[in-house]
C-alpha cells in the first residue's frame, strides 16, 4: 500500500528588491525569485478608473497583489506559494515612489529633511493552484528623519543610492545615520515584513518553520 507525501512548500518572491532578499534571507527562509512583467502605471491607472483614487497603502496593496498574481500565472509545482510585494512612501497625504533621478532624489530630501513620513508594504501571497487561496496585508511604518544638511543631500544624492528606492531612502544603507527613529516594524521599512509574511502563510495553513533553510 502505497502512501501519499504532500508537497513540501516553496516560496517564490515575485521581487528583484536585494532588500527584500536580504530580508527573507536573514531570517533564514528558503526561496527563490522570479520578476513579475507588471506595468504599474497601466494597473494603477485601471483602478482609479474603476475605483477612484487610491491611497498610498491601497496602491502598495494594489501592486502589490498585482505582481503576486502575475508570476503566480506563470505555472508553478503543488506546493509553491508567491509572495508579492511593493512599497510606497506617504509625506503628507502623497504618496512617492522611487525617484529614478538625481534630480527627483535631491527634490524629495529637501522635502524629508526634519520631516515625518509613513511607509507602507503591500503584502500579497497566493498559491498558484488554488488562486481563490490568497491572502494580503499592508504593514505601515512610521519615519522620523533628523535636519540634513545641503552637503549631506548632494554627497547621498551622488551616492546613487536613494534612485531605485521607494520615498528615495533606505533605512539599511547609507540613510540610517538621517533616520531618527521609526514607529512600527523596521524589516518593512526594508520592504517587507517578516512577522506580515508568517501571519499570511497561517491563513494559508502553512507554518513559516517549513521554510527555514
Amino acid at each position: 500500500m502505497s502512501t501519499q507525501t504532500q508537497p513540501s512548500t516553496r516560496l517564490v518572491l515575485a521581487s528583484a528588491s536585494w532588500g527584500r532578499k536580504k530580508v527573507l534571507t536573514d531570517a533564514g527562509l528558503e526561496f527563490t525569485t522570479q520578476v513579475s512583467k507588471v506595468d504599474e502605471d497601466a494597473v494603477l491607472a485601471a483602478a482609479v478608473t474603476q475605483h477612484g483614487p487610491q491611497s498610498p497603502a491601497q496602491t502598495a496593496q494594489l501592486l502589490a497583489r498585482a505582481k503576486a498574481e502575475d508570476v503566480a500565472g506563470g505555472g508553478h509545482a503543488e506546493g509553491t506559494v508567491v509572495l508579492g510585494c511593493d512599497s510606497v512612501f506617504e509625506l503628507d497625504g502623497v504618496a512617492y515612489g522611487k525617484p529614478h533621478t538625481e534630480q527627483v532624489a535631491r527634490e524629495r530630501w529637501q522635502q524629508l529633511s526634519g520631516a515625518t513620513g509613513v511607509l507602507h508594504s503591500g503584502h500579497w501571497l497566493v498559491d498558484p493552484q488554488h488562486p481563490e487561496k490568497s491572502v494580503g496585508r499592508v504593514s505601515s511604518t512610521v519615519v522620523h528623519f533628523s535636519t540634513v544638511s545641503d552637503n549631506e543631500i548632494e554627497a547621498y544624492v551622488a551616492s546613487g543610492e536613494p534612485l531605485p528606492c521607494a520615498g528615495a531612502f533606505t533605512i539599511d544603507g547609507l540613510a540610517a545615520s538621517f533616520i531618527e527613529s521609526i514607529e512600527g516594524n523596521f524589516q518593512n521599512v526594508v520592504g517587507v515584513d517578516v512577522f506580515v509574511l508568517r501571519e499570511l502563510l497561517a491563513q494559508l495553513g502553512i507554518s513559516i518553520v517549513d521554510l527555514w533553510k
